[in-house]
């Protein structure tokens, strides 16, 4: 099924999804956001899951990241798809670094709701201003 939503609309969804389910905690706002039969090819480990694999992850994620924040860099829309580079950035509570990983996500659309997911991401890196890294 083709996606009813036009480039905006969609690129509006992936910005509120990422909004409420990274900044603002929410992980249940993935069974709203996803189709039923949603395939994240690229889930936890790299291993291919659905909704309750990534829901899981970022529950996951939220307790060893407690101040865990998601800056969308860039954002193009064609057809049914939309793909973001985004930054991902938090304090490791350990040691009180800052951290960073970067990543590149396609999202694919089937109604007006998110069907699919690849993503890929830079290994964790440590000591990064965030200062410096939002004036570039």
């Amino acid at each position: 099924m083709a996606t009813t939503l036009t480039l905006e609309q969609m690129k509006q969804f992936v910005r509120d999804h990422f909004e409420d389910f990274v900044n603002k905690r929410n992980a249940a706002v993935i069974r709203k956001n996803m189709t039923q039969d949603f395939y994240d090819h690229d889930g936890p480990g790299g291993k291919p899951t659905g909704v309750e694999g990534d829901e899981q992850m970022m529950l996951g994620m939220y307790k060893i990241m407690p101040d865990l924040h998601l800056t969308i860099e860039d954002m193009i829309a064609e057809g049914d798809k939309v793909v973001c580079r985004n930054i991902w950035r938090w304090t490791d509570p350990a040691s009180g670094k800052k951290m960073q990983f970067h990543g590149f996500v396609l999202w694919r659309f089937e109604g007006d709701k998110i069907a699919e997911r690849w993503a890929t991401v830079t290994p964790p890196a440590e000591g990064i201003s965030w200062t410096s890294e939002a004036q570039r």
